[in-house]
């Protein structure tokens, strides 16, 4: 078994071995799916008025009067009188289907799945490709995933946490959110959430020494416990390929949270990472190998990839003639008779010209 690649902690000469969390399957489809589920989980119920559209005393004038037989106002002298009221087609009537505060609004979420969706956006996070692809300025972060030193876990102050992102590059990502900041587009401005904006870097921590107060006030930047991971932060919108900066003690812990393939997790009970289902998802490579296509047979000569198209021989000759070979014989009569009819015709044309001029001066005398 290969051994497993080491990251440098940033700024620092120690090496890290990646963890195995690292190597799990990336699941887009699971990652979508559990995200859309646990997002309505923060959802609060709403209706509309339960008597919106029936505060009227209207009842129906019955059959027999030439018009439909919904509700009307009572009352007379005013315009409002004798209007359709209570449905849903009528001017000031109730809404279809009015909305229930008892509606299903939350929804319970696979333990399991939960997990490895996770796995899945940790996996996705050490890919600078997806990272870049969702959208992050990490053109001068120096290595994936980027790791650096617990020293970050004791800023306390947020200009220092400005020089830390700075110094390891991921800076250019929060000038990139915070430049993104403007206003919604919607009713949204009416509803407390007046502004938009993209997501920067998220940290990931063992400990908090200082470290949520110094960088909470960045724009874009979220901050999460390595033991509390929570994958609406890990890949937003359902979208993998967060940019995530960890201190060196969560990196290093994530090896116990998770466990491997075959090591089960300290903390989760019985828990493993997902097996990959293949070893080598290169199908290209797999099929060209010598040892796959030593085993095939060889390709087939002159196959037929079409069947035979059918002809009318109605229309097509050749295919008549392979029907009935005698339309050759009914043919040759037609093309002889033709000729000779063309023959005598042209014989009594020649005579018709040859008095024509005759027949045309006795036509003039008689006119004259």
């Amino acid at each position: 078994m290969a051994a497993r690649p080491q990251v440098t902690v940033q700024g620092t000469d120690t090496q890290v071995k990646l963890p195995n969390v690292f190597l799990a399957p990336i699941r887009s489809d699971i990652v979508q799916f559990v995200h859309t589920n646990m997002a309505k989980n923060r959802r609060q119920a709403y209706a509309v008025y339960v008597g919106a559209g029936h505060q009227h005393s209207a009842e129906s004038w019955g059959t027999g009067r030439a018009v439909s037989r919904i509700p009307r106002v009572s009352g007379g002298g005013t315009s409002r009188a004798g209007q359709g009221a209570f449905g849903n087609m009528c001017r000031s009537g109730r809404m279809f289907a009015p909305t229930k505060t008892w509606r299903k609004w939350h929804r319970k979420v696979n333990v399991n799945q939960k997990r490895y969706a996770v796995v899945s956006a940790l996996a996705a996070s050490a890919l600078p490709s997806l990272v870049m692809a969702r959208g992050h300025k990490v053109d001068d972060v120096p290595e994936f995933p980027l790791v650096v030193p617990n020293s970050f876990e004791s800023i306390q102050k947020t200009k220092l946490a400005v020089k830390a992102l700075q110094k390891v590059g991921a800076y250019a990502d929060v000038e990139k959110s915070k430049a993104s900041r403007q206003l919604r587009s919607g009713r949204g401005k009416m509803r407390n959430r007046r502004h938009v904006q993209r997501r920067g870097p998220l940290i990931v921590y063992s400990e908090d020494n200082g470290i949520v107060q110094a960088f909470r006030n960045l724009p874009g930047v979220d901050l999460e416990n390595v033991e509390r991971l929570n994958l609406l932060k890990l890949a937003p919108g359902g979208h993998l390929g967060r940019f995530i900066i960890w201190t060196e003690s969560a990196f290093r812990r994530c090896n116990e949270i998770y466990g491997s393939v075959t090591r089960t997790s300290t903390t989760k009970n019985g828990y493993t990472i997902p097996r990959n289902i293949m070893s080598n998802s290169d199908i290209t490579r797999i099929i060209n190998s010598d040892e796959v296509q030593s085993v095939l047979n060889a390709p087939k000569q002159n196959v037929r990839l079409h069947s035979r198209q059918k002809k009318n021989p109605l229309k097509n000759y050749g295919v008549k003639v392979r029907l009935n070979p005698y339309a050759v014989v009914q043919r040759r009569a037609r093309i002889l008779a033709s000729k000779s009819k063309n023959a005598v015709t042209d014989k009594q044309r020649a005579a018709k010209a040859k008095h024509a001029p005759q027949k045309q001066k006795n036509y003039e005398s008689l006119s004259a």
